[in-house]
């Protein structure tokens, strides 16, 4: 499968997602650079972590505007498989891409640790090689993590079964204590209604391999790439 992974001004995690993609998975993966106004015919499209634009204004405020999102809201309109990682998360929000948005952590710090998160549904493109009741570990690194949306809002993302992941303690249990950044609902990620478009705070790819302390991480990307062998052909049929 061929991933395109975007790259903006002060992008530090597309490189760790290209060698994820390539080298762990297996994958065909490409950098695109933010001027771009094309992807490449890419199966799928990364939107990495950093800090676009130096977070200037607003964390992602900027690099909505790059020519390259106007190329990923085409491609997802169209059903292309869309994954925002953490700043990547924070662009998706400010492009319209995704409902909400990522504010400053309620203890207005950075926070860079590990967390555990609980997958809300197993049959997404991003969660479908998540086992049940499986408690991943991944790192967080963001100051501006916090989900934030209205009532309403909320409340349809919890009907269509759009969060994805909650932050959780150890034994999967959702309790306030276990969010880095007081996020409403202790949510982590979430996807859009068609369900083609995610983004989440935590970090997979930081946590693919076991040398890094935890390779859970990969089950989200391995997600992708199962959903697009098995029922990409069904759709496109």
């Amino acid at each position: 499968m061929k991933f395109s992974i975007l790259q903006f001004p002060a992008s530090n995690c597309d490189q760790d997602a290209v060698h994820v993609l390539r080298n762990v998975l297996g994958q065909s993966a490409r950098l695109v650079w933010h001027k771009e106004s094309i992807l490449g015919d890419p199966d799928a499209v990364i939107v990495p972590g950093g800090f676009s634009y130096g977070d200037y204004l607003r964390t992602g405020a900027i690099a909505r505007f790059s020519p390259v999102i106007q190329a990923v809201k085409a491609f997802a309109e169209a059903g292309g498989l869309v994954l925002g990682i953490c700043n990547g998360f924070q662009i998706l929000c400010e492009a319209g891409l995704l409902p909400g948005a990522l504010i400053r952590n309620r203890s207005l710090q950075f926070r860079c640790e590990h967390v555990f998160l609980k997958t809300l549904t197993g049959d997404s493109p991003f969660t479908n090689r998540i086992p049940d009741e499986k408690v991943i570990r991944i790192p967080v690194a963001h100051g501006e993590g916090c989900y934030f949306a209205d009532a309403q809002t909320i409340e349809k993302l919890e009907e269509n079964r759009q969060i994805l992941w909650r932050y959780c303690t150890r034994d999967g249990q959702v309790a306030e204590t276990a969010s880095p950044n007081g996020s409403i609902g202790n949510i982590a990620g979430i996807c859009n209604e068609r369900r083609n478009v995610a983004g989440l705070m935590p970090h997979p790819e930081r946590a693919s391999e076991t040398l890094l302390g935890s390779d859970d991480g990969r089950l989200i990307f391995e997600s992708i790439v199962q959903w697009l062998e098995r029922e990409a052909p069904a759709v496109a049929a």
